[in-house]
This record gives structure tokens, sequence and C-alpha cells, in this order.
């Protein structure tokens, strides 16, 4: 039977269960407790076993899980304290991903994939405007135009507020303001750096299930710049969850998992979240370990994660909270409510008093059963706990076989390539009917000016004609080199009137 080593407790070791691992749970505690190294404790039992593991790394000091520790320390006095061995220490394989393509393997998801109502919550849209969004994922849907960077949902916005009128009997009211607010929060959206996380090529989920030997792959994604935009790390964790519970097929209760995340900061997965998407989230924690994938959330306090969530969390490891306000207070009587009763341990004093290292424990027993709390200490981590230098992690990233794959994105043809064919196709028909109106209109003013010729030339030589008469003498040649200069003036007077009354008959 598979299990997990994490902590100690006087002689025993506490373990999960390799059959329990994929019913997830929780690490919690103030800063500077310990969550970390019990994160990272975990993630290496896990790659051990073979099991790949994914991580968010929010403070940048979890890349030293590449390179074995140092019997040194805090780390060397744990190990003697615990009789653990030299051989303790060990490295594990590492792949470093990041969304800005800065210190990792380039991370790209597409505008399809992430769907509206995430991208509602990333945009913060308000009802009627992640109404409107879901209007254009529908028309986007039945044109077949596959929407993969924010330039194809800005173009494709353009064009529905272009073609309100069509659309709106269709598919409903289309918002001019809800438009605008959209277009502005695409804005926001760049200036935030998310147009390195939406585009080709999309990450495959199964390059994060890999194993090296032994050892499952640790994919550590660097985010420590992805944390100034709360919303776009949330809306990418709660994709990557949602996709692995889409993609994966039901495998039951297997011995061990066949992959485990963490998600630290996790309190930002459920801040100001729409209450719908809360029940989808609940929903996915809840079925995804029919997959065989464990979550595990790391926050410092547990009242950050909605109850429906909390009681999915059946493995925990609760660090020492601080008590100073109301809501602490909350905090620890709620967290000690939540473990297995035992008689030799008064949770809500004990978690006050806990040092660093030390915990909290229950996991899930061989039947599911959480098992009574245990006051203990995590097992040093055996990797370094120094993160490796730039150079180093630039290094190991660059030459990966996966980042020639992901290293530029690929502007591939979608929505915003078809929308122009579709301009340029209603520019070149518009154009055709224009010159075709004209040619019409050239064609009947020629037809008619040959008997306006007539007309005008027949009045004008009837009333000025004049023929010279045999006999006329000098007085009748100047007299009619006068009247024909008196005649020319007269004819272009007349004549721009009869063409004024012509072409206003033509107008």
């Amino acid at each position: 039977m598979t299990t997990f080593p994490i902590a100690r407790a006087g002689g025993n070791t506490l373990e999960i269960q390799g059959k329990m691992a994929n019913r997830h749970g929780l690490i919690a505690g103030a800063t500077g407790t310990g969550k970390t190294v019990t994160l990272r404790r975990m993630a290496e039992a896990f790659s051990g076993a073979g099991i790949p593991v994914f991580l968010a790394d929010v403070k940048g000091d979890l890349s030293g899980i590449a390179n074995a520790g140092e019997n040194s320390g805090k780390v060397g006095e744990r190990i003697a304290e615990f009789g653990l061995g030299a051989d303790w220490l060990q490295s594990f394989p590492v792949r470093f991903w990041d969304v800005f393509g800065e210190t990792g393997i380039p991370v790209r998801v597409t505008i399809s994939e992430m769907g509206p109502m995430l991208l509602a919550r990333l945009m913060n849209l308000n009802d009627t405007q992640e109404g409107l969004l879901n209007l254009v994922f529908k028309v986007a849907d039945d044109n077949g135009w596959h929407l993969i960077d924010l330039k194809d949902l800005r173009g494709l916005l353009k064009h529905v507020s272009d073609n309100a009128a069509e659309y709106r009997a269709k598919y409903g009211n289309v918002s001019p303001a809800s438009v605008g607010a959209v277009q502005r929060q695409l804005l926001t959206l760049e200036n935030e750096g998310a147009e390195n996380l939406f585009g080709e090529p999309a990450l495959n989920l199964e390059d994060w299930m890999q194993t090296e030997g032994s050892k499952g792959v640790i994919n550590i994604l660097n985010s420590e710049k992805l944390m100034r935009s709360p919303r776009m790390y949330s809306a990418f964790l709660l994709w990557m969850l949602a996709e692995l519970f889409e993609t994966l097929p039901e495998v039951g209760d297997l011995e061990k998992p066949k992959f485990v995340m963490f998600f630290d900061e996790a309190h930002l997965l459920f801040d100001n979240a729409p209450a719908a998407l809360v029940e989808q989230i609940e929903q996915v924690v809840r079925l995804i370990r029919s997959k065989g994938v464990g979550v595990y959330f790391v926050t410092q306090n547990p009242l950050d994660l909605p109850d429906t969530i909390l009681g999915q969390l059946g493995n925990r490891v609760q660090h020492a909270l601080r008590a100073f306000t109301p809501r602490d207070q909350k905090a620890v009587k709620a967290a000690a409510e939540t473990f297995r009763t035992n008689p030799n341990v008064n949770v809500a004093e004990a978690i006050a008093e806990l040092g660093v290292g030390e915990a909290l424990v229950s996991f899930l027993d061989e039947k599911g059963m959480p098992a009574p709390v245990e006051r203990a200490f995590v097992l040093p981590p055996q990797s370094n706990l120094t993160p490796l230098p730039a150079a180093e992690r630039d290094a190991k990233y660059q030459s990966d076989i996966l980042y020639r794959h992901y290293k530029d994105m690929v502007d591939n043809y979608s929505a915003y390539e078809a929308l122009a064919e579709l301009e340029a196709k209603q520019a070149e028909a518009e154009a055709a009917e224009t010159a075709a109106k004209e040619q019409a209109k050239a064609e009947k003013t020629a037809a008619a000016q040959p008997q306006q010729n007539g007309v005008v030339g027949g009045f004008l030589g009837g009333l000025f004609g004049s023929r010279k008469k045999a006999n006329q003498g000098v007085a009748y040649d100047l007299a009619d080199s006068v009247g024909n200069q008196i005649n020319k003036q007269v004819t272009r007077a007349i004549s721009r009137s009869v063409m004024g009354v012509i072409k206003n008959m033509l107008k």
C-alpha cells in the first residue's frame, strides 16, 4: 500500500494514504509558520512515488526543489532528530513555467478555452456585461470562429456592435454601453500582460503529467509577477482545474493519484466570486477525485474558503494562527471544530502555541475516516531550500524539450482573420453594387444625350439661322457680322439656360 510520510508525532510517522490522497487537502496557517515547507514536503512525497505535481510558486522560493538539500542548519537538526539518514536528501525533476515567458516555459490558453464565465470574472464584469460576453461567444460558436487571443475577442465585439440590428433579433439586445465597458476591460487586461496568457500554442495539460525515471515531474509555475494581477492568477488556476475535469477519464479510487495540484493563496480563487462560479468550483472539487486528481489548497485562514469547499478537504495540516482579532479568534474556533477530537490535544489552545514547522495534523485513514488530530513536526524537506540562481534556472528551462514547442507564439487563423475576410467581401460587394449603379446612370445619360442635342440645335437654328442673300452689300455684311456676334452671345446664354433645365431634369 502506497503512503506518503509528511510529519512525525513522537515516534509515529503521520502519512497520507495513497488511496486517500485524491480526497484533497488543506494547508493553513499564519505567515511564517511553515506552510511553504509543508507544501514542499508533500510535493516531494508525491513526486517520489511517481506522481506528477503542479504548484504555484507565489514567492519565488521553490526552485531549489531541483537540487538535493544540505545536511545543515534546522534541516540537519531534524534529520538527526528523526534518524532519517544521509540518503534522505535528494533532488526532484522540475519543470519551470511562466505566463510571461521570462523565468520559465511560456504558458498560454485560448479565449475559447477560458470561456465566458471565467473571462467575466477576470474582467470583473457585471451581469449585463457578462450576458453580452455570452452572446459574443454564441455568435462565434454558431459561425465556427475560433477565439484565440485578445484581438479576436475585440474584433468580434466590434463586429457584433456594428451589426447590432441583425444580431438583436436572434440573440438579444446588444447594448453599446456594455460593448464599450467590455472593450475598456480588455484594454486593462492588456496593460496587466494578458496578451501573454491568451494565444497559441495553448498548454496541453498532458505535458504537466509527466514522469522522469521513477519520480513524477514537479511543475512549478512562477507566480511572483502573475500575483500582481490576482484575477488573472485565479482565472488561470480555475481554468486548469476545470480543464482537467473535462478532459480526464473517470478512473475511480486508484492506489495513488494520477496528478496532484497545490493552489497557494487559495483565497484569491473565491474573493468576490459570484455564487454560480463558487458552485461550479465546488462541483469540480467534489467530482475530480474520481478522475484521479488531488487538490490541495494553501491559505492563511481556513475561513478564506467557502464551507462547501472546506468540507471536501479530508487531509489537513494546520499551522499556528494568531488570535489577535475577533476574526482570528473565530478562525481558531472554526479550525478546532473541524478536527476529529483527541483527548490528549487541546486544539484551540495548541493552534496559538505551535512553533515554526509544528502543526496540527489529521489525515484520512484507509477507510476514509479522519484520524484523531495530532500535534506534530513536519518532516524536513529533502530538496534544497535555497532558490536556484537565475542563470541556472534559465539554462534549465531553456534546454527543456518542451521549451522549443511553447517558446514562440503562433498567430493561427481565427476569428480576427475570418472577420477581416468577411469585411473585405462585404466591401467588395458594396463596391460592385455602386459601380453597377454608376454604370446604369451613365448609360441612361448617354441614351438621352442625342435627343437633347437635336432639340436644342433645331430650336437655335430656327431662331438665329440666316442665309446671306445675293446682291447684299457691305452694309448687309457688316450687319450680318454684328448679328453673328450677338447670336453667339445669346446662344451661349440660352444654351446655359436650357442645359440648366436639362440638368435639373436629370437630377
